[in-house]
């Protein structure tokens, strides 16, 4: 994979000493970590979409079922359990 794209931050100064450190400390280059963490953040991005998704569809269809009258009394979940 190319790693020609530059990307520039800023802050403070106390968090990238600790984080070269930490990253010195690990054996690994700071550009391999944060590549590291980057992917780490886009996944659970990916992951809590999907997670958004899954649960409004669920919602939904309960909300479907509510309004169409398919629905339990409670004396009938009662009974099943």
């Amino acid at each position: 994979m190319s790693k020609e794209a530059m990307f520039i931050m800023k802050l403070e100064p106390e968090l990238r000493d600790a984080f070269m450190a930490a990253a010195e400390a690990s054996h690994r280059p700071a550009s391999q970590v944060v590549r590291e963490l980057m992917r780490e953040f886009i996944e659970r991005q990916r992951q809590a979409r999907e997670q958004d998704a899954f649960s409004r569809t669920k919602v939904d269809t309960a909300c479907a079922q509510v309004a169409a009258g398919q629905v339990a009394s409670d004396a009938d979940v009662e009974a099943r359990a």
